[in-house]
This record gives C-alpha cells, sequence and structure tokens, in this order.
C-alpha cells in the first residue's frame, strides 16, 4: 500500500508539539510493516533542512488567486527517518524559522496543500491512501474529489487525523478565489457557520476521521470549538486511536542525550544520577522529590494555573519539594514563572524556551511529572515520563484519561478531575507522601515503566482503517 502523509509537523524536521512527534513516527512503523510511506511537509528554514541534504524532484508554479507562487519538491536523500520525506518549497512563504504565527498563516498552508496535490498528479503512479493531519491539510480531501485539475485524483481515499480540534483554519469566503476551479454546487462541503472552515472540510470530505485517543473522540462530541455537532453526524466514520511513542527514540536504556542511562532493572541508581545531574544544572536539592512541568505555558495546557499552583505547594512544603519548568507560550504566564524564581531559589527553576536535550533529561531525572491540562487530545508526555520512570500527575481528560490510573486504583500515576490550582496542590500532597512510601512509589514507577506504548499495534490500526475506506468507502 502506498501510503502518504501530509501535514505542518514532523519531527525532526519541524516541531511545535504533539503533531510533530506522531508524523515522525507511525510512518516509520507503517514503512516497517512492508507499506510504502511518504510523508510531505512543508520546507522551513529549521536546523534539520540545513543539515541535510535534498535532492530534487518536481518544480512548478502554484495559481493563488492573482498570485503565482514557484515551488520546488524536495526529497531527502538518505530516509534517514525511516521513511520518504519530501519538502514543499515555496521560498516566499515558508523559508522562515517558525512553523505558525504569520499573518499569512492561511495563504501559506492553501499554498502547500495546492503544491502537494500539483506535484502528485504529475508521479506515474496516484497513492492508495492520503493521510492528512489537522486543519493544515484539512482541503485535501475536498479537493481531490471536486477539483476540476485534480481529476486524476477522485478516487483517492482520504483520512483526517486530529490532533487538536481547537485549531480549525478559518478563512472568509472572500478568498474563495484562492481555490484551484470546481463545480459551485458542491460549495457546501466548505461552509461552517458563515465561513470557510478548514477541518470541518477535511471532516465532511475524508472517507474516515481518526482522533489521536478514544476518550478525546467522545470529548469533541460536546466540546469541539462549534463543530459539537459535525463530530456527532460523522460518528459512523470515526476512531479514536491512542497514539504511541518511538520506543527507539525514548529509551533510557541507549538515550544519548541523558546522564546514565538505565531501564526496569536498575532504575533507582540511574535515575538518581539524572536528577543530581539536573539538579545541579538548575540549583536544587536532589534528596527532595522533584515535580517538572515541560510543555506549552497556555491555558489548553492549564500553564496559567502553574505560577500559582507552584507557589501555594513551595509555601506549604518548601523543606520537602523541588519545582522545575520548562516552557514557553504566554509571555505573562513566562513572566509569573519567571519571578517565582527569587522567592524560592533552591527549591524551584524555570527554563524558558524548548530544549530536546533538556526534556530528555528531565524526563529522566524528575519523579514526578505535572500535567494540569484542560484539553489533551492524547498527550505523549505522560507517556515519555512512564518510559522514564517518572510518575505522571495529570488531569483526567483525553488520551491522559486513557493512559493514566490512579495508583489508588493499583494504577500507575496519579489524577484528578478539575483544572484547579486546589486539584493539583491536593495531587502534590499525595505525591509527596507516595515519595516517602519507597516500596509503594517504587511500584507505580514500574508499572509505568512496564506499560507498552509502541507504535506496532497502533500502526495496525490505521492500517486496518486504510484498507476498510479502500475496499468498503467506509470503517
Amino acid at each position: 500500500m502506498e501510503i502518504f502523509h501530509i501535514s505542518a509537523e514532523c519531527y525532526p524536521m519541524a516541531k511545535v508539539g504533539g503533531l510533530a512527534d506522531v508524523v515522525g513516527a507511525l510512518p516509520k512503523y507503517q514503512n516497517n510493516a512492508g507499506h510504502e510511506v511518504r510523508v510531505v511537509v512543508p520546507a522551513y528554514d529549521t536546523k534539520f533542512k540545513k543539515e541535510n541534504d535534498f535532492t530534487l524532484v518536481h518544480s512548478g508554479t502554484i495559481k493563488l488567486g492573482s498570485f503565482n507562487f514557484p515551488f520546488s519538491v524536495l526529497k531527502e536523500n538518505k530516509d534517514k527517518l525511516g521513511y520518504e520525506l519530501y519538502l514543499i518549497e515555496i521560498d516566499e512563504l515558508f523559508n522562515r524559522s517558525n512553523v505558525y504565527g504569520y499573518e499569512d498563516d492561511i495563504e501559506r498552508f492553501l499554498s502547500f496543500q495546492i503544491a502537494t496535490l500539483d506535484w502528485i498528479i504529475t508521479r506515474n503512479t496516484v497513492p492508495d491512501i492520503i493521510n492528512c493531519h489537522d486543519h493544515h491539510t484539512g482541503l485535501i480531501p475536498f479537493l481531490t474529489q471536486f477539483a476540476y485539475k485534480y481529476e486524476k485524483l477522485k478516487d483517492l481515499k482520504s483520512v483526517i487525523t486530529i490532533h487538536n480540534g481547537l485549531y480549525q483554519g478559518w478563512f472568509g469566503f472572500d478568498k474563495l478565489f484562492y481555490l484551484p476551479e470546481f463545480d459551485l454546487k458542491h460549495v457546501g462541503f466548505l461552509e461552517w457557520n458563515n465561513a470557510i472552515n478548514s477541518l470541518a472540510v477535511g471532516v465532511k470530505c475524508a472517507q474516515a476521521v481518526t482522533t489521536v485517543s478514544p476518550s478525546y473522540l467522545d470529548e469533541i462530541n460536546y466540546a469541539a470549538n462549534g463543530l459539537e455537532s459535525l463530530f456527532q453526524t460523522v460518528r459512523n466514520k470515526s476512531k479514536g486511536i491512542l497514539n504511541g511513542i518511538d520506543i527507539e527514540v525514548w529509551n533510557p536504556l541507549k538515550d544519548q542525550m541523558i546522564a546514565a542511562n538505565y531501564s526496569i532493572e536498575n532504575f533507582e541508581t540511574g535515575k538518581q544520577k539524572n536528577k543530581e545531574k539536573l539538579c545541579e544544572q538548575f540549583e536544587l536539592d536532589p534528596s527532595k522529590p522533584l515535580f517538572s512541568f515541560i510543555g506549552r505555558l497556555f491555558e489548553e495546557k492549564g500553564g496559567d494555573l502553574l505560577p500559582q499552583a507552584s507557589a501555594l505547594a513551595l509555601s506549604e512544603n518548601f523543606e520537602n519539594i523541588n519545582i522545575l519548568i520548562l516552557g514557553s507560550g504566554n509571555s505573562e504566564i513566562e513572566s509569573q514563572l519567571t519571578q517565582l524564581r527569587d522567592d524560592y531559589k533552591g527549591n524551584y527553576n524555570v527554563f524558558i524556551g524548548y530544549n530536546e536535550e533538556l526534556a530528555h533529561l528531565i524526563y529522566a531525572g524528575s519523579d514526578y511529572i505535572l500535567m494540569p491540562s484542560r484539553v489533551e487530545p492524547c498527550g505523549l508526555n505522560q507517556m515519555y515520563a512512564m518510559r522514564y520512570g517518572t510518575i505522571p500527575i495529570v488531569r483526567r481528560t483525553g488520551g491522559l484519561r486513557d493512559t493514566v490510573i490512579d495508583f489508588g486504583d493499583e494504577g500507575n500515576g496519579i489524577c484528578h478531575d478539575q483544572a484547579s490550582v486546589g486539584d493539583i496542590c491536593y495531587s502534590i500532597n499525595r505525591a509527596v507522601k507516595l515519595y516517602n512510601d519507597k516500596i509503594n512509589f517504587n511500584k507505580v514507577l514500574k508499572r509505568g515503566m512496564e506499560a507498552d506504548h509502541s507504535w506496532e499495534s497502533v500502526c495496525q490500526e490505521y492500517i486496518e482503517i486504510y484498507n476498510l475506506i479502500i475496499q468498503k468507502n467506509e470503517i
């Protein structure tokens, strides 16, 4: 089976969040299972692009309304990610360091989708499946079916995978002329609440819809930023598939980014060495339980709760805990977290930004990972943490609900129900007591390390969906 994954992110080419990790890993396991897998992302000005060699495989010009943009398709030469990686190069739109956040993002990702399809129709073969990821590629299922220029692709089957349904890629009908020509009787597929909603288009037109966890599929039926009724309507072609993690990249026994390697057999010694390294770097006491947060500092992740929760937890347990924050996002949250450093020196520190190597060390050296998310479609941090013997403290939502069970129920973590300062601090207090009970602490830790969150079985679930829609046009 020939499978195309089309996405705005793919680790290590370009990463903002979990979307990149999934698109970076799932295709590799599908390739290993005997399929021909190709991944297409924009050619951002990133370190990966600069440090690797690419070959030009196609060039052309796309028309976006009255604008014409030359584009190139570049293939990474060595398939070092475990599959064929292609970059869509449109210098005027993508030769920038950031993935998102520009005033012309609508134009950028429309151009990316059009250029991708323009290239695909020049190939000798048509893929069996296109797997679109999030709203940045949501127009592809519509264009392949209805745009005149893509007649060759009208029978091409598509899946849209929703990593975060809050972001939907809205734009006005004043930009309808950006799209390749199509019969206007199909314009209803584009409309949602008097605008063009890219995610809604993909959900309507794709043969299957997947979400990145079963619980998230349930949640978007009643909390989906205005698309609730649509998701209820397409429930019969939808499936929640819990993400996996790349256990080759995330392996404490082989990870070269951490201070000491270890496995479940010798985790106490290994984790202690990593904790000492981490605490030395951030002037913390390695004899105390270390609570860490890794992620974007936005309300969606509960980032706005962290300053007050950290201050309150440290005030209550000043002699007993350390807190370390790694993240960036809302400038006010960043400022509040930075100010805490002076008030709780020796027990608290923060690194504003993101550093992949530091993230690995934090997973290896921490005792607990904090995930007080309001929305967490799947969550990968809790899986990384458990793989490294770090116990997750999570709010029960989305994929966190599917992967973390409270230790009071013989589970692998600590859970609470509300995204609130009170619930976070209560869970931290429970965690301190558990930390001081080493026998039970180690039992909970081991349950997490023993969990299988690899991509092999997940990969097969996607393949089954592809086969069903190829054979029956439905799942």
